[in-house]
Protein backbone atom coordinates (compact mmCIF):
# COMPACT_ATOMS: atom_id res chain seq x y z
CA UNK A 1 0.00 0.00 0.00
CA UNK A 2 1.40 3.70 -0.91
CA UNK A 3 0.99 6.27 2.02
CA UNK A 4 -0.74 9.56 1.72
CA UNK A 5 2.02 11.49 1.63
CA UNK A 6 4.32 9.61 -1.09
CA UNK A 7 0.75 10.04 -3.42
CA UNK A 8 0.97 13.64 -3.09
CA UNK A 9 4.66 13.92 -3.29
CA UNK A 10 4.42 11.97 -6.77
CA UNK A 11 1.06 14.01 -8.11
CA UNK A 12 3.34 17.37 -7.30
CA UNK A 13 6.50 15.31 -9.81
CA UNK A 14 3.99 14.82 -12.27
CA UNK A 15 2.41 18.08 -12.35
CA UNK A 16 6.10 19.59 -12.88
CA UNK A 17 6.70 17.49 -15.50
CA UNK A 18 3.81 18.28 -17.47
CA UNK A 19 3.92 21.98 -17.12
CA UNK A 20 7.64 21.49 -18.12
CA UNK A 21 6.39 19.92 -21.23
CA UNK A 22 3.48 22.03 -21.69
CA UNK A 23 6.19 25.37 -21.56
CA UNK A 24 9.00 23.40 -23.55
CA UNK A 25 9.26 24.21 -27.90
CA UNK A 26 8.21 21.66 -29.46
CA UNK A 27 8.65 21.27 -33.67
CA UNK A 28 5.55 20.72 -35.87
CA UNK A 29 4.12 21.06 -39.65
CA UNK A 30 1.96 24.32 -39.82
CA UNK A 31 -1.00 23.38 -42.05
CA UNK A 32 -1.61 26.14 -44.88
CA UNK A 33 -4.44 25.81 -46.76
CA UNK A 34 -4.24 23.96 -49.93
CA UNK A 35 -4.55 26.95 -53.12
CA UNK A 36 -5.13 26.21 -56.42
CA UNK A 37 -2.92 26.74 -59.39
CA UNK A 38 -4.62 26.76 -62.75
CA UNK A 39 -8.07 28.20 -62.39
CA UNK A 40 -9.56 25.68 -64.74
CA UNK A 41 -10.29 28.04 -67.31
CA UNK A 42 -6.84 29.81 -68.25
CA UNK A 43 -3.13 29.42 -68.68
CA UNK A 44 -2.90 32.12 -66.17
CA UNK A 45 0.34 32.37 -64.16
CA UNK A 46 1.94 29.41 -66.35
CA UNK A 47 4.33 29.79 -68.78
CA UNK A 48 5.66 27.77 -71.76
CA UNK A 49 9.57 27.01 -72.41
CA UNK A 50 9.64 24.79 -75.56
CA UNK A 51 13.14 23.72 -76.99
CA UNK A 52 14.46 25.75 -79.56
CA UNK A 53 11.66 28.15 -78.42
CA UNK A 54 11.89 31.51 -76.57
CA UNK A 55 10.25 31.40 -72.98
CA UNK A 56 6.69 31.97 -73.06
CA UNK A 57 6.31 31.22 -76.75
CA UNK A 58 3.44 28.41 -77.06
CA UNK A 59 4.52 26.84 -80.09
CA UNK A 60 1.45 25.46 -82.14
CA UNK A 61 -0.68 25.49 -78.55
CA UNK A 62 0.80 22.85 -77.38
CA UNK A 63 -0.07 23.67 -73.88
CA UNK A 64 -4.31 24.58 -73.93
CA UNK A 65 -7.30 24.46 -71.54
CA UNK A 66 -10.02 21.69 -72.59
CA UNK A 67 -12.27 20.69 -70.41
CA UNK A 68 -11.15 22.17 -67.19
CA UNK A 69 -7.74 20.79 -67.57
CA UNK A 70 -4.07 22.15 -68.70
CA UNK A 71 -4.07 19.58 -71.93
CA UNK A 72 -1.21 18.31 -74.07
CA UNK A 73 -1.68 18.57 -77.22
CA UNK A 74 0.52 17.48 -80.75
CA UNK A 75 -2.83 18.39 -83.13
CA UNK A 76 -1.02 21.63 -84.51
CA UNK A 77 2.85 19.72 -85.11
CA UNK A 78 3.97 18.67 -88.12
CA UNK A 79 6.46 16.26 -86.51
CA UNK A 80 8.04 16.64 -82.76
CA UNK A 81 11.22 16.76 -83.82
CA UNK A 82 12.47 16.96 -80.38
CA UNK A 83 10.75 19.84 -78.90
CA UNK A 84 10.20 18.81 -75.47
CA UNK A 85 8.65 21.27 -73.48
CA UNK A 86 7.48 22.51 -70.50
CA UNK A 87 4.72 24.74 -68.42
CA UNK A 88 6.34 26.07 -65.96
CA UNK A 89 4.15 27.60 -62.67
CA UNK A 90 5.31 31.29 -61.97
CA UNK A 91 6.42 31.07 -58.39
CA UNK A 92 8.94 28.26 -56.78
CA UNK A 93 8.56 26.59 -53.68
CA UNK A 94 10.62 25.11 -51.17
CA UNK A 95 8.80 22.67 -48.86
CA UNK A 96 5.28 21.57 -49.87
CA UNK A 97 2.52 19.37 -51.05
CA UNK A 98 1.58 19.20 -54.27
CA UNK A 99 -1.69 17.57 -55.99
CA UNK A 100 -3.44 16.47 -58.80
CA UNK A 101 -5.07 14.38 -61.10
CA UNK A 102 -3.58 13.73 -64.85
CA UNK A 103 -4.55 11.28 -67.64
CA UNK A 104 -2.44 10.32 -70.66
CA UNK A 105 -4.17 10.65 -73.73
CA UNK A 106 -3.76 8.58 -77.34
CA UNK A 107 -2.32 8.59 -80.31
CA UNK A 108 1.11 10.17 -79.36
CA UNK A 109 3.22 12.28 -81.61
CA UNK A 110 4.85 9.25 -84.64
CA UNK A 111 8.50 10.63 -84.63
CA UNK A 112 8.49 11.23 -80.69
CA UNK A 113 11.36 8.83 -79.22
CA UNK A 114 10.02 5.57 -78.67
CA UNK A 115 10.79 5.92 -74.83
CA UNK A 116 8.33 8.98 -75.04
CA UNK A 117 5.16 6.53 -75.96
CA UNK A 118 2.83 6.91 -72.41
CA UNK A 119 5.91 9.25 -71.04
CA UNK A 120 5.13 12.87 -69.19
CA UNK A 121 5.62 13.93 -65.75
CA UNK A 122 6.28 16.32 -63.34
CA UNK A 123 9.02 18.85 -62.49
CA UNK A 124 9.88 20.20 -59.10
CA UNK A 125 13.12 21.93 -57.71
CA UNK A 126 13.56 23.15 -61.33
CA UNK A 127 15.57 26.14 -62.23
CA UNK A 128 14.45 29.16 -63.36
CA UNK A 129 12.88 29.12 -66.55
CA UNK A 130 14.72 32.35 -67.50
CA UNK A 131 18.37 30.27 -66.87
CA UNK A 132 17.30 27.46 -69.42
CA UNK A 133 19.28 27.82 -73.36
CA UNK A 134 17.33 28.28 -76.24
CA UNK A 135 17.58 24.49 -76.88
CA UNK A 136 17.72 22.96 -73.73
CA UNK A 137 15.88 20.11 -73.58
CA UNK A 138 15.27 19.23 -69.92
CA UNK A 139 14.86 22.16 -66.98
CA UNK A 140 17.76 20.75 -64.41
CA UNK A 141 15.31 19.60 -61.83
CA UNK A 142 13.35 16.35 -60.17
CA UNK A 143 10.89 14.73 -62.16
CA UNK A 144 7.60 12.95 -60.64
CA UNK A 145 7.27 10.45 -63.78
CA UNK A 146 4.52 9.59 -65.64
CA UNK A 147 4.11 6.07 -67.54
CA UNK A 148 1.56 4.42 -69.17
CA UNK A 149 1.69 1.10 -70.35
CA UNK A 150 4.05 0.39 -73.32
CA UNK A 151 3.33 -3.46 -74.03
CA UNK A 152 2.48 -6.34 -72.14
CA UNK A 153 4.84 -6.01 -68.94
CA UNK A 154 4.64 -4.43 -66.38
CA UNK A 155 5.33 -0.23 -66.41
CA UNK A 156 4.98 1.72 -62.88
CA UNK A 157 4.19 5.41 -62.95
CA UNK A 158 5.30 7.27 -60.02
CA UNK A 159 9.30 7.01 -60.61
CA UNK A 160 11.78 9.86 -60.37
CA UNK A 161 13.87 10.87 -62.62
CA UNK A 162 17.13 13.30 -62.18
CA UNK A 163 18.07 15.56 -65.35
CA UNK A 164 20.97 17.67 -63.91
CA UNK A 165 20.74 16.78 -60.39
CA UNK A 166 21.45 14.00 -58.04
CA UNK A 167 19.75 12.04 -55.38
CA UNK A 168 19.99 9.10 -52.56
CA UNK A 169 17.88 6.39 -51.82
CA UNK A 170 18.20 4.21 -49.19
CA UNK A 171 21.63 5.72 -48.05
CA UNK A 172 22.91 5.04 -52.16
CA UNK A 173 23.56 7.56 -54.24
CA UNK A 174 21.22 7.31 -57.23
CA UNK A 175 23.62 6.54 -60.51
CA UNK A 176 21.03 5.75 -62.85
CA UNK A 177 18.47 8.44 -64.47
CA UNK A 178 15.42 7.27 -63.83
CA UNK A 179 14.83 4.92 -60.49
CA UNK A 180 11.81 2.70 -60.67
CA UNK A 181 9.09 3.01 -58.13
CA UNK A 182 6.47 0.90 -56.84
CA UNK A 183 3.49 2.23 -58.40
CA UNK A 184 0.91 0.32 -60.25
CA UNK A 185 0.67 0.39 -64.24
CA UNK A 186 -2.20 2.76 -64.93
CA UNK A 187 -3.90 2.29 -68.21
CA UNK A 188 -4.13 4.94 -70.84
CA UNK A 189 -7.21 7.15 -70.28
CA UNK A 190 -7.44 6.66 -66.76
CA UNK A 191 -7.87 9.86 -64.84
CA UNK A 192 -4.88 9.21 -61.45
CA UNK A 193 -4.34 11.28 -58.13
CA UNK A 194 -0.78 12.54 -58.41
CA UNK A 195 0.62 13.86 -54.80
CA UNK A 196 4.17 14.97 -53.89
CA UNK A 197 5.75 16.12 -50.79
CA UNK A 198 8.67 17.84 -50.28
CA UNK A 199 9.51 18.29 -46.52
CA UNK A 200 11.97 21.31 -45.12
CA UNK A 201 13.95 18.38 -44.39
CA UNK A 202 14.34 17.64 -47.86
CA UNK A 203 12.75 14.12 -47.66
CA UNK A 204 10.69 13.30 -50.55
CA UNK A 205 7.53 11.04 -51.39
CA UNK A 206 5.28 10.00 -54.19
CA UNK A 207 1.96 9.04 -53.71
CA UNK A 208 -0.11 7.31 -56.39
CA UNK A 209 -4.06 7.10 -55.76
CA UNK A 210 -3.31 7.87 -52.16
CA UNK A 211 -0.27 4.95 -51.63
CA UNK A 212 3.30 5.91 -51.43
CA UNK A 213 5.24 4.94 -54.29
CA UNK A 214 8.70 6.35 -53.95
CA UNK A 215 10.63 8.01 -50.72
CA UNK A 216 14.10 9.68 -51.25
CA UNK A 217 16.06 12.33 -49.88
CA UNK A 218 20.03 14.35 -51.08
CA UNK A 219 18.38 16.58 -53.28
CA UNK A 220 21.59 18.22 -55.04
CA UNK A 221 22.87 19.32 -58.48
CA UNK A 222 24.78 17.10 -60.54
CA UNK A 223 28.21 18.91 -60.68
CA UNK A 224 29.23 16.75 -63.65
CA UNK A 225 26.04 17.74 -65.87
CA UNK A 226 26.72 20.05 -68.22
CA UNK A 227 23.61 21.94 -67.97
CA UNK A 228 23.82 22.25 -63.81
CA UNK A 229 26.94 23.73 -63.97
CA UNK A 230 26.49 27.58 -64.77
CA UNK A 231 23.74 27.12 -61.85
CA UNK A 232 26.36 25.46 -59.30
CA UNK A 233 28.66 28.47 -60.67
CA UNK A 234 26.04 30.84 -59.72
CA UNK A 235 25.36 29.70 -56.61
CA UNK A 236 29.01 29.71 -55.12
CA UNK A 237 29.91 26.11 -55.49
CA UNK A 238 26.94 24.86 -53.36
CA UNK A 239 25.29 21.57 -54.85
CA UNK A 240 22.07 21.55 -52.10
CA UNK A 241 18.37 22.22 -53.40
CA UNK A 242 15.98 23.43 -51.00
CA UNK A 243 13.19 24.98 -53.86
CA UNK A 244 12.95 25.44 -57.36
CA UNK A 245 9.83 25.58 -59.99
CA UNK A 246 7.02 23.23 -61.09
CA UNK A 247 6.64 22.55 -64.50
CA UNK A 248 4.38 20.21 -66.84
CA UNK A 249 5.98 18.46 -69.17
CA UNK A 250 5.15 18.00 -73.12
CA UNK A 251 7.47 14.94 -74.00
CA UNK A 252 5.95 13.97 -76.98
CA UNK A 253 2.96 12.28 -75.43
CA UNK A 254 -0.71 13.94 -74.95
CA UNK A 255 -1.48 14.21 -70.92
CA UNK A 256 -3.91 16.49 -69.48
CA UNK A 257 -3.50 17.79 -66.33
CA UNK A 258 -6.57 18.82 -63.67
CA UNK A 259 -7.47 20.22 -59.78
CA UNK A 260 -4.19 21.52 -59.27
CA UNK A 261 -3.45 22.93 -55.49
CA UNK A 262 -0.19 23.43 -53.69
CA UNK A 263 -0.14 23.08 -49.78
CA UNK A 264 3.42 25.05 -48.22
CA UNK A 265 4.40 23.01 -45.46
CA UNK A 266 6.47 25.35 -42.74
CA UNK A 267 8.00 23.62 -39.78
CA UNK A 268 6.79 25.88 -36.75
CA UNK A 269 7.85 26.30 -32.99
CA UNK A 270 4.71 25.48 -31.10
CA UNK A 271 3.23 28.55 -28.93
CA UNK A 272 4.54 28.85 -24.87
Amino acid sequence: MVSRGWRAALAVSVCMVLAACAHAPSMRKAEAPWRPLFDGRTLDGWTPKITGHALGENYRQTFVVRDGAITVSYAGYDRFAGQFGHLFYKTPFSAYRLRLSYRLLEPGIADAPAWAHSNSGVMFHAQRPQSMGLNQQFPVSFEFQILGPDGPGPRPTGSVCSPGTNLTIGGVLATTHCVTSSGPTVPNGTWTRLELEVSASGEVMHKINGQVVHRYVGLELDPLDRDAKPLIAERGGVLALTDGYIALQSEGHPIAFRDIEVQPITPVRAAP
